[in-house]
């Protein structure tokens, strides 16, 4: 299985390389498809028969499926109850973060966790965690290890932590949020496609373990963790902060869901 984002995709430093509808898009849209095409070529390469790309990225219908290489399935469309995760309990023996980002309130390329601004911070289990390390945790529980993770400098180094075991292909490297030195993709699909391949050796489904997690959000506005709040499971633990238990990480991550589209809703113009 491949996650693929965004903003950790070959040359994307920008708002607008990002946001459906704009030209940059457009343009972007044909080099993340590239990425995971050489993701797929290179799973393929090492022995994957069956290969799902799962859209993670905003409205999740970026990729181009006309250009998509026909030796795997996408998953596009929004509302899937895994989102970013959705078909890691579907019997895959590895999976690829690809085009991944550092988490919100550190440095990297378009640095955020689930929503492009309002969050500051998000805590698993006291230990801040970007969405690959939320993301990790999910496969963990369903026994699936992470071949490769690709996206900039910062994200790779973040991946070293939470999954040491995973090849890592840096496409750019970190300048600002919003600027990078960027390898053009005629070496990033190469050195995805080798990474990928090697990653490989390492696929296998082992034993999963379910267990309780505790994740707290940290919010730019008092308001918005005010409006998290009216969730029954979610507590206020300071003025701009909430968390919640769950009973694994799977249902942390659908609660995580809520708390995020509650709080995105409660954003107000340019105040926030």
């Amino acid at each position: 299985m491949i996650s693929a984002d965004m903003e950790g995709a070959t040359g994307v430093t920008y708002t607008q390389d990002v946001i459906p509808g704009t030209e940059q898009w457009q343009r972007f849209r044909r080099l993340f498809t590239g990425d995971v095409n050489a993701a797929i070529a290179g799973l393929v390469a090492g022995g994957a028969t069956d290969v799902l790309v799962n859209e993670a990225h905003s409205s999740q219908r970026n990729l181009l499926l006309e250009d998509l290489d026909d030796r795997a399935k996408m998953l596009t469309g929004r509302h899937k109850p895994l989102s970013m995760m959705q078909g890691i309990d579907s019997g895959v023996d590895g999976v690829v973060f690809l085009g991944y980002h550092t988490g919100a309130g550190v440095d990297g390329v378009l640095a955020h966790t689930y929503l492009e601004n309002s969050i500051t911070g998000v805590w698993l289990d006291g230990v801040h965690a970007s969405e690959g390390r939320l993301n990790a945790a999910v496969a963990a529980e369903h026994g699936v290890p992470v071949l490769l993770v690709t996206g900039d400098d910062l994200t790779c180094a973040d991946a070293d932590d939470y999954a040491p075991d995973a090849g890592k292909v840096a496409v750019k490297e970190c300048v600002s949020r919003y600027a990078a030195i960027c390898t053009p993709p005629a070496r990033t699909v190469a050195e995805i496609k080798q990474a990928a391949k090697a990653g490989m050796g390492k696929a296998g489904r082992v034993d999963g373990a379910v267990a309780p997690h505790r994740i707290e959000v940290e919010f730019d506005a008092t308001h918005l963790a005010h409006a998290a709040a009216v969730v029954p499971t979610v507590e206020l633990v300071g003025t701009r902060r909430v968390g919640f238990d769950a009973v694994s990480m799977t249902e942390a991550m659908k609660a995580f869901k809520v708390v995020t589209a509650i709080a995105a809703g409660a954003v107000e113009g340019i105040y926030g």
